[in-house]
């Protein structure tokens, strides 16, 4: 009988694992920072509040980014040859039900002309990154663009659809806190997924959306801002997701496989002890 429970006992061990080798594979963890390069911002999900009012919080430290390359704008004059920040750092994290984007740049002075500002193309058409104007083979559609400056040291939610179009909303639902330390611009923009408003971009966790982004150095030159309005930094369109919610709906099964097992384990004890045959 010993040699039945021991043989019983290694049988139920296996399936243990089994079974917890099964559920890891299901696991929801955040997928490699690198899984598709620099060209995805990729939201992790936090639990409770979110950094939204500090750029240095430690929180950041733990989450993966990304890097984008930058280049002047030259679709539209005045046109800029050269620009200040040639890329940018973004990481990004949400609680289901708000989220915070940080971005990272180089800028050697602090200047009140300093901005940065992100861009979403809004619903499903496609539209270009500069301001979603018309262009060779694309329609054009909305855009929703988050932008800071140093200035007001505040967000601004607009819209645009094509180039002199741009416009402030008139419900604001962004908002966005920069820091400036050594040369380099930390800027945290905070929203809710979803709002209300449709001429916003709308975040679905587990769906992917398109972002841009463009950033301008407000330091005086010869008496003069360097970069204000078209000219600026700026990158083509990248994606953006929020990671879904893990699906632990399957520890569910697991409890209650290990509860049946755990039951017919003792069955057989029983029926060992008593010298019936199993």
């Amino acid at each position: 009988m010993s040699n039945g429970l021991r043989s019983l006992g290694a049988i139920s061990i296996i399936g243990l694992f089994g079974v917890l080798g099964f559920t890891e594979t299901f696991a929801s963890e955040p997928p490699a920072s690198d899984e598709l390069g620099s060209v995805s911002v990729r939201m992790y999900q936090l639990e409770g509040s979110l950094p939204t009012a500090d750029p240095n919080s430690s929180q950041w430290d733990s989450v993966p980014g990304s890097e984008f390359n930058l280049a002047p704008q030259v679709h539209w004059p005045p046109r800029i040859q050269e620009v200040t920040v040639k890329s940018v750092k973004a990481k990004g994290v949400h609680n289901g039900q708000e989220l915070a984007i940080l971005v990272e740049y180089d800028d050697p002075t602090e200047d009140p002309g300093d901005a940065a500002a992100l861009e979403f193309m809004v619903g499903d058409k496609p539209a270009h990154f500069a301001h979603g104007q018309e262009m060779l083979q694309v329609e054009g559609g909305p855009v929703n663009i988050w932008f800071w400056k140093k200035e007001s040291g505040q967000a601004v939610d607009m819209s645009a659809k094509g180039f002199k179009t741009l416009e402030t909303q008139p419900h604001q639902d962004v908002q966005a806190t920069g820091v400036w330390q050594n040369g380099t611009w930390k800027v945290v923009f905070t929203r809710l997924l979803k709002t209300e408003d449709e001429q916003d971009v709308q975040i679905e966790p587990g769906e992917w959306r398109n972002v841009a982004f463009a950033f301008w150095d407000g330091a005086i030159v010869d008496g003069l801002v360097k970069e204000k309005g078209g000219q600026k930094a700026v990158s083509t369109w990248w994606y953006i997701r929020a990671e879904p919610s893990a699906d632990n709906s399957i520890f569910g099964w697991v409890i209650l496989g290990l509860a049946l097992a755990a039951a017919f384990e003792l069955v057989i004890v029983r029926k060992l002890r008593k010298g019936q045959s199993v």
